[in-house]
Formats: structure tokens, C-alpha cells, sequence
């Protein structure tokens, strides 16, 4: 008999347990996705030595036995034997593992990505909707206590657009971040056990290193979210990021015009470069999510995204938040829109999309179940960003806040002794005592770079009153489709 790991799978080794996880955290889905799920496990001691000799190529149950052997040496051999089968064939009905009775059978069936299909849809036992979230296993493990899971890495200032609305300054975008740097954030990251990377810039392509940055990730078993403009896709590229089971790719799209887009981005012919690589992605089943950020620019065709993007049956998110840039100019919020122009478009994706609403729903109960003493995010808790200079600060868009530099600290240390990491993963809801007693927390987010990237001090405290006005936007729209709701029924 034969068996290897399936290679969307995420696995770490804690020592005393073993963890597995599907991508679902960290991936993007299509624009049908079922909701299914592989879920979490954990594995005993002995049930992660079991599965770290796995590997993504077949190995007989004799050769993987010999492995494991030599971890137990005085256990006899068929006593080990009985009890892999017997692990491996639990594995396989969660959809961990793939077994064969040769090579050929046991490469037959392999969960994979599809925008034709579900991933999950040929794999009913597979199928766990109620299944804990990557975040919720930590937090009870741990007991609360914080985890790095993932990182975001802007591997390059530098970009061949200059879109409108970026948070970061055009004056700042000119270094890169060497190799070595990169490698040795990996191998401080997969020694912390984190999870999930994403690789950003500028525009990560432009970076001559992108290719071999990539395969590393893949050979580390990371999940990977690359943000790119797409403009610079090649066929080696687009070939190693098929490669990667656990890989995912997120882009900019603002409107079908090219005429439009093109105004947005400042850079003449972007949008068929960008239209042309969406469909290479999509053509290639590489998970993609569409960003269109609603601007005063493309508010008239935003619309035409969504539509077109549903009909690849690629996730678009359409969305009007738009923080300002990290050095508090605030020259991008030019083109951001009244709370006019967002009540009407809030009234609109309610009416065209009734998830809107459930969504709000979730979200208000969700929320609703939060107390005074719970943390505001994942900035800090789970999650840390790193400049193509190796700055290291809180969350994308919130440069100016700099914890560390990582060339002279390392990843660990920052996230255990550093006084600014503590002070903002101390910070609580009750630290925000307008919002506390605000009418409309059920309906917003606390975000403290939107506060920083407005407040003239950088003051991740001081409330910013245009998100304010969303939420109260949100709370009316809601009540109104309720009640109407109420009525039809």
C-alpha cells in the first residue's frame, strides 16, 4: 500500500502535538463555494512523527514503517505497521492523506483547486462547515496567549503604477529588500511555526528575486497570498505559482473601461495587461480574489467587475474603505467618496445581494458576544508586517508605527520582549471608550490604522468619524431591510 500527504495541507510540528490545517484561513474560494471545509486536526506525539515522514510523492507503507522505526526502536515492526495503516486510513477519510494500492492509484484524486468545481464537492466525508477556525484552535490551546501565524512581507517599494488611492507615499517607494533578508525572515518564520505569508510590495514581480521567492515558500510548506498588479506576469511565474497548492492571488481590477482603470492606476495599458493575466490565472485554477476599492473614479463601473468577475466565478471585493497614507498627508482620500455616495451603494449591494445583509447579521452578532476586556485585532496577536527595509510594524497601511528593525533583531525576540508588540497587544475595547458607548458598535469595525494614518499625531486611539458615519449608514440600511423583511413575511 501506498500513501502521501495532500499537498494543500498545512503541517506543524509543536513538540508535544502535531497540528494539520486546510488553507481555508488564508486562501481565497470561488464565487459558488459550498462553504466546505477540511477543518483542523491535532495529532498526538506519536501521530505527528507518523505523519512528518509523509511526503507529497508516494512512499510505500514499508518505506514510511522504516522511518518511523528508527524514532521507536524498540517497538516491533509490525506492531508499528498496523498502527500506521490504521492512522493513515483515519487521515484519509478527513482528506489529509491519499492512499493507493500502487503509485499510479495512490496519485489519482488529489484534492485541488478548480473554478469548474468545488474543491471539496468529490469528497463528501471531507465536507465540515462547522468546523473551527485556525485562529479558534490557537486561542484555546494557548490559552489566549499569542501566537504568530502569519506575516506580511512588502519584498519591494518600488511599482510600475501609481494608483491614486495607495496609502503609500510615491516618494517612498525605491528600495528592495535583499535575498538574504527574505531567506532568513523563512527561516525564522518556520521555526516560529507560522502558517501563512504574504508577499506584496510596490509590486512583488518587479522584484528580480519573485521566481526563486516563491519556490522557497512552496518548499517551506507556507500558504502564500501574493499582492500584484499582474502586469509583469510571466509564464515561469504563473507556471511555479500553479506549482503551489497552498499559493493564492490577489489583484486590483477598478473598472471594465480601460479608460478608467488605466486614470486610477496612471499607468496607460494597465488594464489589458491585468484583464489578460486574470485569465491566465483563472484559465490555470490558481485561487484569485479580485479587489475593485470604489473610488469617485470608477463609482459609475465598479458594478461591471463584480459582474464580470461572477461570471469566471472569481470572488470580487468590491469595497469604499480607503485609509490614508501613512505619513498623515492624506493626499489619497481625494478620491474617496462622500458618505452620500456610500449610502447609496450600501442601499444598492443590499437590494443586489441578499449575503449582504446575512453578513451584517453574522457580524453584528459576532460582536454583540464581544466584552470590554477582548483584544481589538489580529495586529499584534497573530499577525506582524516587515518592510522591504526590514521594518517591522503592526499591519499593512500603518508603516509609521515602526516596532523593530530585523536586521538587528530577531522575529522572536520582537514578538516576545518588544515594548511597543506589548502595548498594542495589551490595548482592549474598553481603551476606546467613545466607541464603547457608541449606539452603532454592532455595525463597525475598530481599526486602529484608519485612527493613526488620519490622526495628525498618529494616535491609533483618536476615533475616526468617517468610519463613524459608515457604521451609522450600515445600522440604517440593516433596520430598514429587516423590517421589510418582517413585513414580507
Amino acid at each position: 500500500m501506498y500513501y502521501k500527504k495532500n499537498r494543500a495541507i498545512l503541517y506543524r510540528d509543536y513538540g508535544d502535538f502535531g497540528y494539520i490545517t486546510d488553507n481555508r484561513n488564508f486562501g481565497y474560494k470561488t464565487a459558488d463555494d459550498d462553504g466546505s471545509v477540511l477543518g483542523d486536526k491535532v495529532l498526538s506525539q506519536s501521530g505527528s512523527v507518523f505523519f512528518s515522514v509523509l511526503d507529497y510523492e508516494p512512499l510505500s507503507i514499508d518505506e514510511l514503517v522504516k522511518k518511523i522505526c528508527k524514532r521507536y526502536s524498540n517497538v516491533d515492526a509490525a506492531e508499528i505497521t498496523e498502527d500506521a495503516i490504521e492512522f493513515y486510513s483515519m487521515l484519509e477519510k478527513d482528506g489529509f492523506v491519499t492512499s493507493g494500492k500502487c503509485i499510479a492509484e495512490c496519485n489519482r484524486d488529489q484534492l485541488s483547486f478548480s473554478y469548474n468545481s468545488n474543491p471539496h464537492k468529490h469528497n463528501a466525508s471531507a465536507k465540515r462547515p462547522d468546523a473551527d477556525t485556525t485562529q479558534d484552535f490557537f486561542d484555546t490551546y494557548f490559552h489566549g496567549r499569542s501566537q504568530l501565524l502569519s506575516i506580511h512581507t512588502e519584498i519591494i517599494g518600488k511599482c510600475n503604477e501609481r494608483c491614486l488611492h495607495c496609502y503609500i507615499p510615491h516618494e517612498k517607494k525605491i528600495e528592495i529588500m535583499t535575498p538574504g533578508m527574505f531567506y532568513d525572515i523563512l527561516e525564522q518564520a518556520r521555526k516560529m511555526n507560522v502558517l501563512h505569508l504574504t508577499i506584496s510590495g510596490g509590486e512583488p514581480m518587479a522584484h528580480p528575486a519573485f521566481l526563486d521567492f516563491i519556490k522557497k515558500c512552496n518548499e517551506y510548506n507556507f500558504s502564500v497570498n501574493v499582492l500584484s498588479n499582474l502586469t509583469l506576469l510571466s509564464k515561469e511565474i504563473l507556471q511555479e505559482m500553479k506549482n503551489n497548492p497552498l499559493l493564492c492571488v490577489q489583484t486590483s481590477l477598478y473598472s471594465m473601461d480601460p479608460e478608467v482603470h488605466d486614470t486610477i492606476t496612471q499607468n496607460k495599458g494597465s488594464f489589458e495587461r491585468t484583464e489578460a493575466a486574470i485569465l491566465e490565472i483563472v484559465k490555470n485554477d490558481i485561487p484569485l480574489q479580485i479587489s475593485c476599492p470604489i473610488l469617485k473614479q470608477n463609482l459609475s463601473s465598479y458594478k461591471d467587475v463584480v459582474n464580470w468577475g461572477r461570471k469566471l466565478n472569481v470572488n470580487v471585493n468590491s469595497d469604499f474603505v480607503i485609509i490614508g497614507q501613512y505619513d498623515h498627508q492624506l493626499h489619497n482620500l481625494s478620491c474617496r467618496l462622500s458618505t452620500d455616495d456610500v449610502s447609496n451603494i450600501i442601499a444598492d449591494m443590499a437590494a443586489d445581494d441578499p449575503r449582504y445583509i446575512e453578513n451584517l447579521k453574522k457580524e453584528q452578532n459576532k460582536k454583540k458576544e464581544l466584552r470590554s476586556d477582548d483584544y481589538i485585532c489580529s495586529v499584534c496577536h497573530t499577525s506582524l508586517c516587515i518592510s522591504e527595509t526590514g521594518m517591522v510594524y503592526p499591519c499593512p497601511g500603518w508603516q509609521n508605527y515602526v516596532i523593530a528593525d530585523i536586521s538587528t533583531s530577531t522575529l522572536e525576540d520582537i514578538w516576545n520582549n518588544s515594548e511597543r508588540v506589548d502595548y498594542l497587544r495589551n490595548l482592549r475595547r474598553k481603551d476606546f471608550p467613545k466607541c464603547m458607548t457608541c449606539k452603532e458598535k454592532d455595525f463597525c469595525t475598530m481599526c486602529m490604522v484608519r485612527n493613526a494614518n488620519e490622526s495628525s499625531t498618529g494616535d491609533p486611539l483618536e476615533v475616526n468619524s468617517y468610519f463613524c458615519a459608515i457604521a451609522k449608514l450600515n445600522k440604517a440600511i440593516f433596520q430598514k431591510k429587516s423590517r421589510q423583511m418582517l413585513a414580507d413575511c
